[in-house]
């Protein structure tokens, strides 16, 4: 009896771990599900895209918006080399150890392993900037929206002309996917608004789709792992059910 029930919890926990890959993310009302590489239980980062992301949040995202929780090395796992990492590393320049009197701080090169430089040094002075409006940190910003990478890319392409009669306060911006919609920051991103270096079209939904990929990987730089961690769970608690169902056969096998 008992081994019964263990191959019928086995194949319970199974079927669980199943459904829970396969369901989709929680997404805000209104908001359209798009076609990304990294849905499903199978699902994976597209490199290209990822790249391409980070230069987006480089040249757009990052004069507004910190990643205190990435370090430079990291990008490793959008698939730069040791080489272009440090290269990109080194183009920051960061506080380093104090001078021989303890007067001063002195400035160094940026490290893979400094955390990315933030665009400013406070949240006051991030207020100051934005018209009393704070940037947030986008380290983990789609695990902390309701809709997650649907719905940033939602607001980043939601920047359209209000209705009639629909009032945007002063300092405001219209846009559709946004609670409210009025937001204070302005559209972020356009068509063209950044050159590929791999030669890629840059209009605004491709803009949008690959900054939105990048945050994602960002907030879940484990995702691979955990989903082929899954897949082998899955597939060792289907092998167990079935030698444990084989043992129960062979043990009452002459029971009546």
């Amino acid at each position: 009896m008992r081994i019964a029930r263990l191959a019928s919890l086995c194949l319970i926990a199974g079927t669980v771990l199943v459904a829970l890959a396969q369901a989709p993310a929680a997404r805000a009302e209104d908001v359209a599900a798009q076609d990304w590489s990294f849905n499903g239980p199978f699902g994976t980062y597209d490199r290209g895209s990822l790249q391409r992301g980070y230069q987006v949040y480089k040249e757009v995202c990052s004069t507004c918006h910190s990643m205190k929780y990435l370090s430079y090395r990291n990008l490793e796992g959008i698939g730069l080399s040791e080489a272009q990492v440090k290269a990109i590393a080194a183009g920051y320049t960061v506080d380093g150890d104090l001078n021989d009197d303890g007067s001063k701080v002195l400035q160094r090169n940026g490290l893979p392993s400094d955390r990315f430089v933030s665009p400013f040094p406070n949240d006051k002075a991030a207020r100051a900037s934005n018209n009393g409006a704070l940037p947030p940190d986008q380290s983990s910003l789609v695990n902390a929206r309701e809709g997650g990478s649907d719905y940033i890319y939602a607001v980043l392409t939601g920047y359209v002309t209000p209705p009639a009669g629909f009032k945007v306060s002063d300092g405001m911006n219209y846009n559709a996917a946004f609670s409210g919609h009025q937001i204070a920051m302005p559209k972020p991103l356009s068509d063209d608004q950044v050159t590929y270096t791999d030669g890629t079209k840059a209009t605004l939904p491709q803009e949008a789709h690959d900054v939105v990929t990048f945050l994602t990987w960002a907030a879940n730089p484990e995702m691979e792992e955990r989903k082929r961690m899954g897949v082998h769970v899955v597939l060792f608690l289907l092998i167990l059910t079935g030698i444990v169902y084989t043992v129960k056969r062979k043990v009452w096998a002459d029971v009546h």
